[in-house]
């Protein structure tokens, strides 16, 4: 596990630039945090980093954004699901297992759906503007991942 510090906001933006340039299509990254925590500016950068240019908000009421990086990205924000097999509606599955990056917004929303590999980040505010995250890699797949994770 990595476990970083950011001081604003500015920060979690380009930690999640520097950790979107290591994610490849297929991947899926699962981003814990309470209301507010971050989990949405840390996203920005993710797709940053990713190579889009588009203006990142919540998907909140509608559940899935996609944005055209050098891989597409699917930005899912699941805190309004009532439960899991709304999901089922969205056909996440060919999103989550094909050629582009799963961003994901309350994946404890997901339940028994929860894919068994994937980036798990956990977001804490430990001060006024000052976050703890930490990223650990689910999995054998992120294995590079990891280690590419290491030196930023």
């Amino acid at each position: 596990m990595a476990v970083f510090v950011t001081h604003s906001e500015q920060e979690t933006v380009e930690l999640g630039i520097k950790m979107g340039k290591l994610l490849e299509a297929g991947d899926i990254v699962l981003l814990y945090g309470d209301l507010g925590a971050g989990k949405t500016v840390l996203t920005r950068g993710l797709v940053q980093g990713l190579g889009a240019k588009d203006v990142v908000t919540s998907p909140t009421y509608t559940l899935m954004h996609r944005y055209e990086g050098r891989v597409p990205i699917y930005h899912f924000d699941l805190y309004r699901l009532s439960e899991p097999d709304e999901v089922l509606d969205l056909g996440y599955e060919e999103f989550f297992y094909g050629d582009g990056v799963s961003i994901v917004e309350w994946p404890q929303r997901l339940e028994y759906l929860c894919p068994e590999e994937y980036v798990r980040v956990k977001i804490e505010i430990v001060g006024d503007g000052k976050r703890k995250i930490m990223v650990d890699a689910v999995g054998g797949r992120y294995s590079r991942f990891e280690k590419e994770l290491r030196n930023i």
